[in-house]
């Protein structure tokens, strides 16, 4: 075989070849100056292991080739730190998708809101009338001090009587109220300025005393008043009341902005007329007519708001007239003038045979 002919020599022919006696291994063996891990025990404290000492006629192993180092100019600068790139986390239709699904939640959960408020204040409303409304509606305006020997002559509460839909409406309009109280009482101001400096001016500031004291409570009663019964009760017949009296007031806040001298208005016109003589007492009434245009515009403004809400809410002439007569006929005043109305034609008529 060729496996005997590889064999050491002095190995028997007849025999079988057998690897471990081969010289190459045979030389390998454990022995004391050889160090392996057989013969080496790292948890004895006899010291470090024995040097390897080759022995004489073993094949050297190969030296180690170092491995060449590239150039300094080969190698590459590190690369600077970019801005971080972006991440697409999906196309842009899911991205929109997204959103739109965002925002119709939101409107949701505001119309959730509004209609959770809408609840609260007609269980308010119940739990007043389950209450009384003598015991618990008690007037409050105007608000006086409670040593004032006038007691208010009114009940409002906007966020109790006034539907949720309808509050901002009638809040502005008792903002413009306000508005048009306090150019009235400038304009007061301005004409006392303008009589300062004029003696022929003196109607024109008798006129703004009237104006302050006839305006102020007659605009409240005669159209706020009906625009806010109008939207608590939902009544046709004080939505009427209110533009034809509103439309009127308007009118009224055109005239003031204009200023006809002697009509009691600081007006443009009349702020120009006093321009002429003195700038100071001027100046004032100027910004009494930039206010009263303001008011103008506004006040024309909230008719057309307040007519749109009105055709919304189903309200109609007919039904106007349908309450004026129901309120008439069930008012007790009206009731007893009509029977004695009634029982003096018949007296009459019975006599007159």
């Amino acid at each position: 075989m060729a496996h005997s002919g590889a064999g050491g020599a002095g190995s028997d022919p007849g025999e079988p070849y057998n690897p471990f006696q081969d010289p190459a291994v045979m030389q390998h063996q454990p022995s004391t100056d050889y160090a392996t891990l057989d013969v080496y025990n790292p948890f004895d404290n006899r010291g470090p292991p024995p040097p390897y000492h080759p022995q004489p006629g073993a094949p050297q192993p190969p030296p180690a080739t170092q491995v060449p180092q590239p150039p300094a100019a080969a190698t590459q600068p590190p690369k600077k730190p970019g801005p971080p790139e972006s991440k697409n986390y999906g196309s842009y239709g899911t991205q929109a998708s997204a959103a739109a699904a965002a925002a119709e939640l939101l409107k949701r959960q505001e119309e959730l809101n509004r209609k959770a408020e809408e609840l609260d204040r007609r269980e308010r409303e119940l739990q007043n009338a389950a209450l009384g409304s003598a015991a618990v509606r008690q007037n409050n305006w105007p608000p006086l001090p409670s040593f004032c020997p006038v007691k208010p002559c009114f009940y409002q509460d906007i966020s109790v009587e006034i539907p949720a839909d309808f509050q901002k409406t009638v809040s502005s309009m008792y903002y413009l109220w306000m508005a048009s109280t306090v150019t009235l009482f400038l304009n007061f101001l301005a004409s006392l300025a303008w009589f300062c400096v004029d003696s022929t001016a003196g109607s024109g500031f008798g006129l703004s005393i009237l104006w302050v004291l006839l305006f102020t409570p007659c605009s409240f009663l005669c159209w706020y008043r009906p625009m806010y019964k109008a939207f608590r009760s939902d009544s046709s017949f004080n939505f009427f009341v209110f533009f034809f009296i509103f439309f009127v007031q308007d009118v009224v806040y055109v005239l003031q902005a204009i200023g006809i001298p002697g009509s009691g208005f600081s007006g443009w016109i009349a702020s120009l007329t006093v321009l002429r003589s003195n700038q100071a007492a001027a100046a004032i009434m100027l910004l009494v007519a930039v206010f009263f245009t303001v008011v103008a515009v506004l006040g024309i403004f909230m008719l057309k708001r307040i007519h749109s809400l009105y055709r919304r809410t189903g309200a109609s002439f007919q039904k106007a007239q349908e309450e004026f007569a129901a309120g008439v006929f069930s008012n007790q005043a009206v009731r007893t003038a009509a029977a004695n109305a009634a029982a003096g034609a018949a007296g009459s008529a019975f006599q007159a045979q």
